[in-house]
């Protein structure tokens, strides 16, 4: 029987195409979607020919909300899993003084990503399955000056998803969060990452397929981060705001 597709949004991520691996082992077949999408022609060759599965490009431009509807329509298939991995963090000392940086990041965290998910939510919604994932971050779960342009835009996806999964839980459609933490790709480069706390794209990669597979809501890859961010939450404002944590 041959498996459902699986819809990389924003393919050219680390973690994006590990999880394209991860999937396809499986034998499912996937959609590549992202900026430039010919850039990935030697993925999705290596992909296919490794797991013998077809394996196709989108082009696909999550700031460009405006194409979004045209983007999924045009599809050859309507997936039944789709995974948003759009993202970009940015320099929080370049997003406090340069504030259209600052709306690129904010724009590329939640407005992208939700307007894509929103589409995609109301087709799977109409067909009465499917599955959406999108991958939000521990630096939404409270603002910290180090990051909180980021950490907000975040902090609204996640919430975001989580309005999404109730809306459609009695709908066949379920929604999955992902809270990853430090992870080593190329957007983490040059970052002095403590190793306790940081994982691989691979294992965010199995994170999500397991999620997937087994209709988990929220998933945090490293469970210490559960505990990091609950501590961090109860941390009264006041002694809060003269940290920097």
């Amino acid at each position: 029987m041959m498996k459902p597709s699986v819809l990389i949004l924003g393919a050219h991520s680390d973690i994006g195409k590990a999880i394209a691996h991860a999937f396809a082992a499986l034998g499912h077949p996937i959609q590549l979607a992202a900026r430039n999408a010919g850039k990935l022609k030697a993925d999705q060759s290596d992909i296919a020919l490794r797991y013998n599965v077809a394996v196709s490009l989108h082009e696909f431009d999550a700031l460009d909300l405006a194409s979004h509807a045209a983007f999924v329509d045009g599809l050859s298939e309507m997936p039944e899993v789709a995974i948003c991995v759009v993202g970009l963090m940015g320099e929080q000392s370049q997003n406090e003084q340069d504030l259209e940086a600052a709306i690129r990041v904010m724009r590329s965290n939640y407005e992208g990503p939700a307007h894509i998910l929103a589409e995609l939510a109301n087709r799977f919604e109409v067909r009465g399955s499917g599955t959406l994932v999108g991958v939000s971050s521990v630096a939404g779960e409270r603002g910290r000056a180090t990051n909180y342009v980021y950490g907000s835009a975040k902090a609204g996806f996640s919430a975001f998803l989580s309005g999404l999964r109730n809306r459609l839980a009695q709908k066949g459609v379920h929604v999955v969060t992902v809270l990853p933490g430090f992870v080593v790709t190329k957007m983490t480069e040059g970052m002095d990452l403590p190793a306790p706390l940081t994982t691989t794209p691979d294992n965010v990669a199995k994170a999500v397929v397991d999620a997937v597979e087994r209709r988990v809501n929220i998933i945090y890859i490293k469970r210490t981060w559960r505990y990091i961010m609950m501590i961090i939450r109860a941390i009264p404002e006041g002694i809060f705001k003269t940290r920097k944590i």
